[in-house]
């Protein structure tokens, strides 16, 4: 699944319903039609920065060093309002660990299963499915398509 002739490898994000009184939009991330792993992020509010969950579109995705999550990987879709850097609407929207939806600021976290921390809807073994992503990914830029099922 590594980058060919050029093109940057694509991935597609699929948003699933959230059950009612559940915080958090889950989904599915893809690579090639395969499962790669399950996502969290906050709710939807409006694109409201480090509150909101990503706006569907098309998405490239470059590796990042952050002083907090250390290396992972930034969107970026300037007709969207999203940079790493600014000046936009949105920056910082990073791909890393974390469990739950409370735990981002606008961004969105891998897991390996679904399931419940602390009594919250969550992703599970986040750590391992961000090495696992980060793996595939290969240090390269890559388009991630995210859309509602």
């Amino acid at each position: 699944m590594r980058e060919t002739k050029g093109f940057a490898m694509k991935l597609l994000l699929k948003r699933f319903p959230t059950p009612k009184g559940i915080f958090g939009t889950f989904g599915e991330l893809y690579a090639k039609g395969e499962l790669v792993c399950f996502t969290v992020e906050r709710e939807w509010n409006n694109n409201k920065p480090s509150i909101s969950c990503v706006p569907c579109g098309i998405y490239e995705l470059v590796p990042h060093e952050s002083p907090k999550h250390g290396t992972c990987y930034a969107l970026q879709q300037q007709n969207l309002g999203v940079t790493v850097y600014g000046p936009s609407l949105r920056t910082h929207i990073l791909i890393h660990v974390a469990n739950k939806a409370t735990e981002l600021a606008g961004c969105i976290a891998p897991g390996k299963g679904l399931g419940t921390v602390s009594s919250e809807w969550a992703v599970l073994n986040s750590g391992g499915a961000f090495n696992e992503l980060m793996i595939l990914l290969d240090g390269k830029s890559a388009t991630l398509e995210i859309v509602n099922a």
